[in-house]
C-alpha cells in the first residue's frame, strides 16, 4: 500500500513524499525489490543520481538475464579482459547506454556489446566497440558482463559527468544516397516527425499524441515527414489526409532512419526510440513530453544532459499537449523562417 501510493505521488510531481513512501514501504519489508526499483525511478527523475544508481540496480532482482560469468561494476581491472556488455530494456535504452561502451575500451577491455538485432546494424557504427552481436545469436566468450543500465554506476556518472560525445552513432553512406533520391530536392525546411511510442506498453498512455491535434498545429512551410514506422488505426485517416509524407513500411530499419534523420533539418517526436536515433546522431531533435516523464528527461529542464543537440517540451497539465504544440508550433515558424526557402 505504501509502495502504491508512492507510485501515485510520484505521478503528481511529490517526488519527496514519494520517496517517504517508499521509504516506509522498505522499512517494513527490507527486501522489497519493488518498492526500491521505485525509489531509484523517483531519485533519478529528481537528478540524484549519487543515489539513484546503487539503488536502481534492484532491477536485478525482478529479473535479468543469467550469465554464466561474473558481473563487473567497476572498480576492478579489465586490461586485456573481454567484457560483454548486454541490452536489457527496450531499443531505446539500448541506444542511449551504448555510448558507455567507449569507455570500457578506454581501460583496454575488450568490448563485445550484444543487442537485439534490429539495432545490429546500426550500432556497429559504435566506435570502442570489438564486436556487436545479436541477442539471437548464441553467446560469445567472455570473462565479465555488464547490463548497459549499469554502466552509469559502474562508472559513477553524476550530472556533470554524463558522457555526451555528439555524435557516437553514424547512418549509412548507400542509406542517405537512397533516402537522398526518394525525398528528392529540398524547398525549404525538412522535419521528421513521430507522434506515438509503444501504446501498448504501461507507460505508452503518455507517450502519444493524436495525428490530427499534431498537424492541426504545424504551420505551412516546411516539408513533413513521417517516421512513424506503425500507426494506429484511428490515425490513419487523419494521416492520409495531412500534409506529411508518410513512408510507412519503406522505412525498414534502423539503419534507414538513421539516413532520414540525417537528411532532414529537425526532428520532432514524443519519447519514443527516435529520439535516441536522432540524439545519439547529433541532429537538431524537439522531444515531446508528458508532465512527468520517464527519469533519463527528469523535470523542468528544457535541455538534455545526455543529448547536447535536444531540446525538449513538457506538458504544463497531464495529460494535455495542446500548450506543447502551440509552442512548437511557434518555435518551428520562426526557425522556417530563418531557414528560408533553399
Amino acid at each position: 500500500a505504501h509502495a502504491n501510493r508512492g507510485a501515485v505521488l510520484q505521478e503528481l510531481r511529490r517526488l519527496d513524499e514519494a520517496i517517504a513512501a517508499y521509504d516506509r514501504a522498505i522499512e517494513l519489508k527490507p527486501d522489497f525489490a519493488g518498492a526500491k526499483f521505485n525509489k531509484a525511478l523517483a531519485l533519478l527523475l529528481d537528478g540524484r543520481f549519487d543515489e539513484g544508481w546503487p539503488l536502481y540496480e534492484c532491477r536485478v532482482v525482478q529479473g535479468m538475464l543469467s550469465l554464466p560469468k561474473p558481473a563487473w561494476l567497476g572498480g576492478k581491472e579489465i586490461r586485456g579482459r573481454t567484457v560483454l556488455l548486454h541490452s536489457e530494456q527496450g531499443l531505446g535504452d539500448t541506444l542511449q547506454f551504448c555510448r558507455y561502451a567507449a569507455l570500457v575500451k578506454e581501460m583496454q577491455a575488450r568490448v563485445i556489446l550484444r543487442v537485439p538485432s534490429p539495432l545490429v546494424g546500426f550500432v556497429s557504427t559504435l566506435q570502442g566497440v570489438d564486436a556487436v552481436v545479436s541477442e539471437s545469436d548464441a553467446l560469445p566468450e567472455f570473462d565479465e558482463h555488464c547490463p548497459l543500465l549499469s554502466l552509469p554506476l559502474a562508472f559513477r556518472t553524476r550530472l556533470d559527468t554524463i558522457p555526451a560525445p555528439s555524435p557516437y552513432l553514424s547512418s549509412r553512406a548507400d542509406r542517405r544516397q537512397f533516402w537522398s533520391r526518394r525525398l528528392g530536392a529540398a524547398n525549404g525546411l525538412r522535419v521528421g516527425l513521430a507522434w506515438s511510442g509503444n501504446w501498448n506498453s504501461i507507460s505508452g498512455y503518455n507517450r502519444f499524441l493524436s495525428v490530427s491535434d499534431l498537424t492541426a498545429h504545424l504551420p505551412e512551410g516546411p516539408t513533413y515527414v513521417g517516421l512513424q514506422k506503425e500507426v494506429r488505426p484511428i490515425d490513419l485517416e487523419a494521416l492520409a489526409n495531412s500534409q506529411v509524407l508518410f513512408l510507412g513500411d519503406e522505412i525498414r530499419d534502423f539503419e534507414d532512419t538513421a539516413a532520414l534523420c540525417d537528411l532532414l533539418d529537425l526532428v520532432i517526436t514524443v519519447d519514443t526510440s527516435l529520439a535516441h536515433v536522432s540524439g545519439a546522431l547529433a541532429r537538431p531533435t524537439w522531444v515531446l513530453l508528458s508532465k512527468v516523464p520517464d527519469w533519463r528527461w527528469m523535470l523542468d529542464r528544457p535541455d538534455s544532459p545526455w543529448y547536447p543537440t535536444a531540446r525538449l517540451y513538457r506538458q504544463s497539465v497531464m495529460g494535455r499537449w495542446d500548450s506543447v504544440l502551440e509552442q512548437v508550433a511557434e518555435d518551428l515558424t520562426r526557425l522556417a523562417e530563418e531557414k528560408g526557402p533553399r
